[in-house]
């Protein structure tokens, strides 16, 4: 058999490996985003409610913010606008996860066992899991920050038909070539800066976690490579990327929902700096940290689903554990 025929010969997984792991975090990060994503629309109503730059610009003078709390917000869009608005926006946010999740799991595991040199069996050094899932968040968030955008501006699109504005997009196609009309390509990157900085620190939360506490359970406890190290581990990670997470998304959320002019120039926040100044000195400091709970709500299960989901699409398709 020649090498050419020989290669063909070989398992998908083994002739584009990293292809097929893309492929197979994206559906993982798919299936997560969908049971999860209420939490995410609820959140990010949260982070908006209450926006003092808004107040001050007189957008929303005079009315009274329609929601409190994570259950009361939830409950309020699934009884004033439908139960089905619970999902408004997920189609991008699928189309983000396809490419962030894809982006970032690849690029974290040749970072972590080609250029970091991790070896097999053995520890690896927390900062280097640090640097690999930093690095790793931030290049995936980069190319799919103009679905994120999409995402956040159409979650809003419920709360802006029941204060009588006129609704910005018919549909996600709509909405991507709105904003290239608007704000041209620079647009579609509009807050990519916050949007870079939390995803760098929601992976050194999760990505640097789940794989430290998991070889670290293996490496010194009785525990063996099965769902309940998976389980522990996907725990630990949603906890810690909630909590380094939230303020940057808070930041985020409010620099993407701005207004803006016809040089997609923001007309609230200059920066994402100047957000979380805005934010800080005009609603507290715990303003960063407004939605917290549906965030870690959302991201404990969300990690539990996607860790045990893409484990076991790694196995059934013979790809060795993460």
């Amino acid at each position: 058999m020649s090498p050419a025929e020989e290669e063909r010969s070989l398992p998908l997984p083994e002739r584009w490996p990293r292809a097929s792991k893309f492929a197979l975090s994206a559906c993982a990060a798919a299936v997560a985003e969908l049971v999860t994503f209420p939490l995410d629309l609820t959140k990010t109503r949260l982070q908006i409610q209450g926006e003092a730059a808004v107040r001050r610009d007189g957008a929303v003078a005079g009315q009274a913010v329609p929601y409190r709390g994570m259950l009361r917000t939830a409950a309020g869009i699934a009884q004033e606008e439908g139960v089905r608005k619970l999902w408004q926006g997920a189609t991008p946010a699928v189309y983000r996860h396809i490419v962030y999740t894809g982006v970032r799991m690849v690029t974290y595991e040749h970072l972590r066992d080609s250029v970091l040199g991790r070896a097999e069996g053995e520890s690896f050094p927390l900062w280097k899991a640090v640097v690999g899932g930093m690095s790793a968040g931030a290049i995936g968030q980069f190319f799919a920050s103009p679905t994120d955008l999409v995402k956040v501006q159409m979650q809003m699109e419920g709360k802006r038909k029941l204060e009588g504005k006129p609704l910005r997009f018919r549909g996600v196609h709509h909405a991507f070539l709105k904003i290239l009309s608007e704000g041209g390509v620079r647009g579609l990157w509009a807050g990519w800066v916050p949007n870079v900085q939390r995803a760098a620190l929601v992976n050194m939360g999760d990505l640097t976690t789940y794989d430290s506490v998991k070889h670290f359970l293996l490496l010194n406890t009785t525990l063996v490579d099965n769902s309940v190290t998976h389980s522990v581990s996907s725990a630990c990670s949603g906890l810690v990327a909630a909590v380094l997470g939230t303020p940057a998304d808070v930041v985020k959320t409010r620099i993407m929902n701005q207004p803006r002019d016809k040089q997609g120039r923001g007309l609230l926040y200059k920066s994402s700096m100047d957000c979380l100044i805005q934010t800080v000195q005009g609603e507290g400091f715990m303003s960063l940290y407004k939605g917290f709970i549906p965030t870690w709500m959302r991201m404990a299960p969300w990690s539990l689903v996607f860790w045990l989901t893409y484990e076991q699409i790694r196995r059934m398709c013979g790809v060795s554990s993460f």
